[in-house]
């Protein structure tokens, strides 16, 4: 059958795993139509996140029993059209999209996305689509982290690698929403951008015993939340700050994938320990994140750093600037 090509879409996809250069394939696929509770977005960005790209290299062997997959689960983009359901009025919204590839084949990486409708949220007209690109896994699970166990306003909280995607966003959860705010950092550069959105002391964590820094600081006081990028390389140095009933919600563990607890130290401390990933959170906490995030939005309240900004005959790019690293910010692809 011949499609027309008003039936077709520019998308990226793979259908093996590899290397983004050897696997990626950008070309025309079958464009898809919003069924009941649905929305189909014109996609005009798509956000680059290390999860999508692990997958791509293979980290989900089973990833590609049902066939071929357009990567990415962020993204934003305008209602095009909606399924039975969901309400007209949605039509011509700009939108950002969030877990847009998960149990599902088909990601924000193409021209068109249909996505239940809850997953596509009103990107203020103030915002770009390339920072609404940055909005589904970064900010979303910064929010969580930082609001996990309740409102931070009156804590002191601290927050490793603060100039990452997800911690540059910590700080200035914590901070707007009263939180007394510790980061660390690993040089100037990035101590300077955790100070500039509000950290009250930015400490090396390349630096041993860098707790010491932290406690001099807080003249002996613990803190009462840790946001961690790092959970197994950062926890000894953690229990020397954590106060007992303090939270450590953490996203990574990318060094030391299997770490061991001290189980009765921690047991003692009476810790709570949240693992936080946004396609897991509860759905109250995914809209409670929406909510704030768009509040953010709309009245410009936040900063946002986007490091990278390619076309999308770039995307096998895209996927390996996030495996270098050596940046600060968002990867963000141009689809239109």
């Amino acid at each position: 059958m011949i499609m027309s090509k008003s039936d077709v879409m520019q998308a990226a996809w793979f259908d093996k795993f590899g290397p983004a250069n050897d696997v990626l394939t950008l070309g025309e696929i079958a464009k898809p139509r919003a069924a009941a509770g649905e929305v189909l977005i014109r996609m005009k960005t798509t956000g680059v996140n290390p999860s999508d790209v692990k997958k791509r290299a293979g980290a989900f062997p089973d990833l590609l029993d049902g066939g071929s997959v357009v990567p990415h689960s962020d993204g934003a983009g305008v209602i095009e059209s909606v399924g039975e359901g969901v309400s007209s009025q949605r039509i011509g919204e700009r939108v950002w999209v969030y877990q847009a590839q998960f149990a599902r084949r088909f990601g924000s990486a193409a021209q068109y996305l249909a996505i239940d409708a809850s997953r596509a949220a009103l990107l203020p007209e103030n915002t770009s689509f390339e920072v609404g690109a940055c909005l589904g896994i970064p900010m979303m699970t910064s929010h969580r982290c930082v609001f996990s166990d309740g409102p931070v306003e009156g804590m002191t909280v601290l927050i490793t690698g603060g100039a990452g995607r997800v911690g540059y966003y910590a700080i200035q959860w914590a901070r707007q929403a009263g939180a007394r705010v510790i980061a660390t950092a690993s040089n100037d550069t990035d101590k300077s951008a955790c100070e500039s959105i509000g950290a009250d002391l930015v400490v090396n964590h390349r630096q041993e015993n860098w707790a010491e820094a932290v406690m001099s600081f807080t003249r002996g006081e613990k803190v009462d939340r840790v946001i961690d990028v790092e959970f197994g390389a950062n926890l000894s140095e953690v229990l020397k700050l954590i106060g007992t009933g303090g939270t450590i919600a953490t996203y990574s563990s990318t060094r030391v994938k299997e770490p061991k607890l001290p189980f009765l130290q921690m047991m003692y401390l009476n810790l709570s320990l949240h693992l936080v990933i946004v396609y897991a959170m509860p759905e109250v906490a995914k809209q409670a994140a929406i909510t704030d995030i768009n509040a953010k939005l709309a009245n410009d309240e936040f900063q946002h750093r986007i490091a990278h900004v390619l076309d999308f005959e770039d995307i096998a790019r895209s996927h390996e600037l996030i495996e270098q690293g050596g940046f600060r910010g968002c990867v963000v692809v141009r689809i239109e």
